[in-house]
């Protein structure tokens, strides 16, 4: 498997969910609007998609790996779009899951 390729993937999906969620908050919470929510589930359904792309086989294995690039990306997008300022707390528990999905993906089996 390409790590370059899986870590793609998995920052294109993290950006169609957490956008997605975000978008649907702002719509929602934010009173944007429909539009927002409307483009919200798109990208939602359009991580769901991105998913798929991943060369090993394992769905269960996919979505555990993502689930600590999904925690990562949820803070770094906080920080970009909102304002939001970390602990030192949250990044010691990104750089934790972080650690997690190299060892989920990239361990060498037998």
């Amino acid at each position: 498997m390409s790590v370059i390729r899986a870590v793609a993937l998995f920052v294109v999906a993290a950006v169609a969910e957490i956008g997605g969620a975000w978008l649907i908050w702002q719509g929602a919470r934010a009173h944007r609007g429909v539009a927002w929510i409307g483009a919200g589930i798109v990208a939602l359904a359009a991580y769901g998609f991105v998913a798929t792309l991943q060369e090993d086989n394992n769905f269960g294995r996919i979505l555990a790996a993502y689930g600590g690039i999904f925690v990562a990306g949820s803070l770094a997008w906080g920080i970009a779009m909102d304002g939001f300022e970390p602990d030192r707390y949250d990044y010691l528990g990104a750089t934790i899951c972080l650690v997690g999905v190299a060892v989920i993906m990239f361990a060498p089996r037998p």
